[in-house]
């Protein structure tokens, strides 16, 4: 079983220990060994040991040719599974039987290779083996994943002439073929054909049915038919109950969507935790945060299984809409009921604080999150730097970033506040952390530089500029040449007497013998 944990080479280099110590491999050993190597797509060895056992006089048995057959079944190499047909019959003296046929047809059809399944479906009848209607259905199943519908009723009908009878199964995947290409009247007559056949839709039609409904747009019909299951005689699932439910949240329907919620839950269905966010993250994105907690909170009182990412949902939703108290009673209640805030709640309760300027509380927020081991994301650095460089706390953010990068390092932390600085026009406090970039001279820091001259410009502080262009140079990093050259004509309009020295930094360097000013 070595290469299930992807280890096939262990299992090769135990196979040839074996042989040398004069164990010979018997073809239960070869055959997971063939099954090892075409799981990790190394087919043309797998074919190739079918050869050694058979010069190690170790006949291979069926299983040998069906485990490699299968998987070039998967990839359609049909010509190669022939060739391997051939080897079966010619080499070890196994004949093709209905067996080998029904397997084919199987793995080539559940794979979508409907054509080459009804090739080798043709070629079995025409050795006149009986292929079933589990082999029929089989291939049916493959045309309607295809939406080659035509092809799949052609096929049921002519099981119907041989007397070979469709079941529900096969009829299920054909309601399923016409529902998934939006022909839902086409689907209705294939139901109403299978009763008068004496064969009774059973729960898989009937979800796929309103699967079909629901895609077209037609929950509330859907809805209808769901609860009319009981003079139909058929059962719903969760799984039927999920695909109405998700149809009416795709139609913006969220209350009938929490109502065939709250139907589930009295038929004792749970709904996942997916499903419920995303019911929950539907409300609060139509500003409904306190109905996403009232459902939230009746799904946990069911037994329901609420987790940490349906508090945050939630806890954004309420933050959105500016009621912080709200966002904070959840996060409490979070701890109250042992539920550990992730890193992600923490930064959304953040982002709500330092909008509201509480950075106070913010500051001892994250400090909370760092004290409970929880490192902080790309996004927690993004979201602390953007609101405290907003209300212009740059030695508390300072403060808190080197609490931050004792837990995570970041090392464009300290670029991304002065790019935040400058973009808020707050350029002499970005200049005052200056230092703090021009210690590794990357190309990262010449980009913060150029963006912190930019500004400098823009706001007619050449002189500025100029010196931040002078500390790149003592750090050995090249200022851009083109925004030098702008800085420099400004200095010279403003005929300052720094005009032209950056011009003589880049001649001494010998970096403008390719471009003339």
């Amino acid at each position: 079983m070595c290469f299930f944990a992807g280890r096939i080479d262990k299992a090769l280099e135990f196979a040839e220990r074996m042989r040398r110590v004069g164990v010979e491999p018997d073809v239960v050993t070869y055959n997971c060994l063939i099954k090892g190597l075409c799981s990790v797509r190394r087919v043309v060895e797998a074919l190739e040991m079918i050869g050694v056992m058979l010069q190690n006089g170790c006949p291979p048995d069926k299983i040998t040719y069906y485990t490699a057959m299968g998987f070039l079944c998967k990839e359609k190499r049909v010509a190669e599974v022939r060739g391997l047909l051939g080897r079966m019959r010619n080499d070890a003296g196994l004949f093709p039987d209905q067996v080998t046929y029904n397997m084919l047809i199987h793995v080539l059809a559940k794979h979508g290779h409907a054509d080459e399944a009804l090739e080798f479906l043709r070629e079995s009848e025409g050795k006149r083996f009986r292929v079933d209607e589990v082999g029929y259905s089989a291939v049916v199943h493959s045309f309607c994943l295809n939406g080659r519908m035509a092809e799949a009723k052609e096929i049921v009908s002519e099981m119907i002439s041989k007397e070979c009878h469709p079941d529900v199964v096969t009829y299920s995947a054909v309601v399923d073929g016409f529902c998934r290409i939006g022909e839902i009247d086409q689907a209705r007559k294939i139901m109403k054909h299978m009763y008068k056949n004496g064969c009774k839709p059973n729960i898989v039609t009937h979800t796929a049915l309103l699967n079909g409904l629901c895609k077209a747009g037609k929950t509330s019909e859907a809805w209808e038919l769901l609860n009319n299951s009981g003079e139909e005689w058929w059962t719903p699932s969760d799984i039927t109950y999920s695909v109405v439910m998700h149809g009416f949240r795709r139609e913006g329907k969220l209350k009938e969507s929490c109502d065939v919620v709250a139907q589930m839950l009295q038929k004792g269905f749970f709904p996942t935790t997916v499903e419920i966010n995303l019911l929950i993250h539907a409300l609060c994105m139509e500003g409904k945060p306190g109905e996403a907690k009232d459902f939230m909170e009746q799904c946990q009182s069911k037994g329901c299984t609420i987790n940490v990412i349906n508090f945050t949902t939630v806890i954004h939703g309420f933050s959105r809409q500016g009621d912080l108290e709200s966002a904070l009673s959840l996060l409490d209640d979070l701890y109250l009921s042992n539920r550990h805030p992730d890193v992600v709640t923490y930064t959304v309760v953040v982002n709500a604080l330092g909008k509201k300027g509480r950075l106070k509380e913010a500051t001892e927020l994250v400090k909370k999150m760092l004290n409970r081991g929880i490192v902080p994301t790309l996004v927690t650095y993004r979201t602390v730097i953007h609101r405290y460089c907003e209300k212009g706390t740059v030695e508390e953010l300072l403060d808190l970033l080197d609490k931050m990068l004792a837990r995570q390092e970041l090392k464009s932390v300290y670029n991304q506040v002065i790019e935040k600085l400058c973009a808020l026009g707050k350029i002499n406090e970005a200049y005052s952390l200056l230092s703090k970039v021009l210690r590794t001279a990357s190309q990262r820091d010449a980009q913060t530089c150029h963006i912190l001259m930019e500004s400098f410009l823009n706001r007619g502080l050449a002189v500025q500029s100029y010196n931040v262009a002078c500390q790149m140079f003592q750090r050995n990093l090249i200022p851009d040449i083109k925004l030098c050259r702008k800085v420099d004509n400004q200095l010279t309009l403003e005929k300052q007497p720094a005009a032209g020295k950056l011009i003589v930094k880049f001649l001494e360097r010998g970096l403008l013998k390719q471009e003339k000013f």
